[in-house]
């Protein structure tokens, strides 16, 4: 095995999340660790570096890797912040009183990250993860702890509670379910609901079958559709942050999409606040509704002589 590849092991091992267990985590391991090509793990050292002179430097000059200045904030915040946070780096041993930000900020290994380390390619290692693991604990099941603490939860009409992912995105489509539909979708149903980790989150098969709706093409779905037995309405919504509201062009594929699919249909564009609303207003197709979570008992009808009713 590489340098490198032996660097990926030891974080992985460590519990460091996969999201460090990448080449630049490694490379900044191996300069933390001071370890050259053809030498052993067990010479680690256990020197303090700064982050341009000390850490991209040795990366540069010993495994001729460059990185460009501008990615000192990447080693920073996307390697550093979690090596201490996994306690396999101390954030400013020689001089804890720096203020933040000081240009004399530098990181070393901690003395328990060391003692495990050196001992990586001997018998001796299993042994030594455990014990590091026992100590400092495990960064990766921290994290998929606060994962699922922050899983935003939605009850549905039948009673049954999905978890959606934590976002800005998954709150609206939150407050779609848990504040819309009641108001403006009553004894409706909840037919699909995506999710920003896994679109298809909620599907009902029976009920989409039984509406003539593609069921094996997720991917052109809403984020939220709700059905009305009563009215047969389709409520067509798309939660909008990031990405787009109903636009025209939107509007034209979920027709080709839902061709077959003979009930009437609604859109919605559904808006955390005013200011996201207001970004993408232009962009909205008519004939289509705009409702947003900061006013949840009002909709707006773009044109046309009804509101909140099939195209």
């Amino acid at each position: 095995m590489s340098k490198i590849d032996d660097a990926k092991k030891i974080l992985k091992e460590l519990g460091l999340p996969v999201s460090q267990q990448n080449e630049i985590s490694a490379y900044t391991l191996l300069a933390l660790c001071g370890i050259k090509p053809g030498i052993s793990w067990h010479k680690t050292t256990r020197t303090s570096l700064k982050v341009t002179k000390g850490i991209m430097a040795f990366v540069t000059e010993v495994y001729q890797k460059e990185y460009a200045p501008n990615t000192r904030e990447t080693f920073r915040r996307q390697v550093l912040h979690q090596f201490v946070q996994a306690r396999i780096a101390d954030y400013n041993p020689d001089n804890p009183k720096l203020p933040v930000n000081s240009p004399n900020a530098h990181y070393a290994l901690t003395q328990a990250a060391y003692e495990a380390i050196k001992t990586f390619g001997t018998k001796e290692w299993n042994k030594a993860v455990e014990k590091f693991i026992a100590e400092e604990g495990d960064l990766s099941k921290k994290y998929r702890k606060e994962r699922k603490q922050n899983l935003i939860p939605v009850k549905l009409s039948n009673g049954k509670v999905l978890k959606l992912s934590a976002g800005k995105h998954n709150e609206v489509q939150a407050a779609i379910v848990h504040e819309f539909a009641p108001r403006f979708a009553k004894s409706s149903e909840v037919i699909y609901l995506g999710d920003t980790a896994n679109k298809d989150l909620y599907v009902d098969k029976k009920v989409l079958k039984e509406l003539g709706i593609p069921i094996n093409e997720h991917s052109k779905m809403p984020d939220v559709v709700i059905y009305d037995r009563g009215k047969n309405w389709l409520f067509l919504i798309e939660a909008v942050t990031s990405h787009g509201p109903v636009s025209p062009k939107r509007v034209i594929e979920l027709e080709e999409f839902l061709k077959n699919c003979k009930v009437g249909k609604i859109y919605i564009s559904a808006f955390p606040d005013d200011k996201e609303f207001k970004k993408h207003f232009s962009n909205i197709a008519m004939e289509t509704e705009v409702w947003i979570v900061d006013k949840p008992d009002h909709m707006f009808h773009c044109n046309g002589d009804r509101f909140l009713g099939p195209r």
